[in-house]
């Protein structure tokens, strides 16, 4: 069976310093309202909601919906409108409804024939949208 080279995730991501985060789970499980600290502390919003994954080469690259785009539903507000990327090669995936272990072994996730590295974290912890920075960091190759 072939692999698929996009599909659509009930995922909200957002880019940091050029490297997106989805953030997976549930409808209500906070998706859009870490997405909106992260946001506060400098991230730019690439999708709320649904995300867009399409396969180039060896990344996988995040984009939203065109219906969606540029949107945002922040809960006692409404739908709003604000800035956002285009789209941006994901790194890492957050899931939001699952147990978080202590010291959790490395774990992967293959979207589209790509394997993401996934953390299990809550969405309402105040230090989720730092752990989420510091993981990012740990991507990165050394030097």
């Amino acid at each position: 069976m072939a692999e698929l080279s996009s599909e659509t995730l009930h995922a909200t991501c957002v880019v940091i310093d050029g490297r997106a985060v989805l953030l997976t789970g549930p409808s209500g499980v906070g998706k859009s309202d870490l997405a909106l600290r992260l946001i506060d502390r400098g991230a730019i919003l690439v999708s709320d909601d649904y995300t867009i994954l399409r396969r180039a080469g060896s990344a996988l690259i995040a984009s939203a919906p065109s219906t969606i785009s540029g949107k945002i539903e922040i809960r006692g507000l409404g739908v709003v409108s604000i800035a956002n990327a285009a789209n941006a090669p994901v790194h890492l995936l957050v899931t939001l409804d699952e147990p978080i272990p202590r010291m959790p072994e490395p774990a992967t996730r293959t979207i589209s024939g790509i394997a993401l590295r996934t953390l299990a974290l809550s969405a309402f912890e105040a230090s989720t949208p730092i752990k989420i920075e510091y993981a990012l960091r740990m991507d990165l190759p050394t030097l």
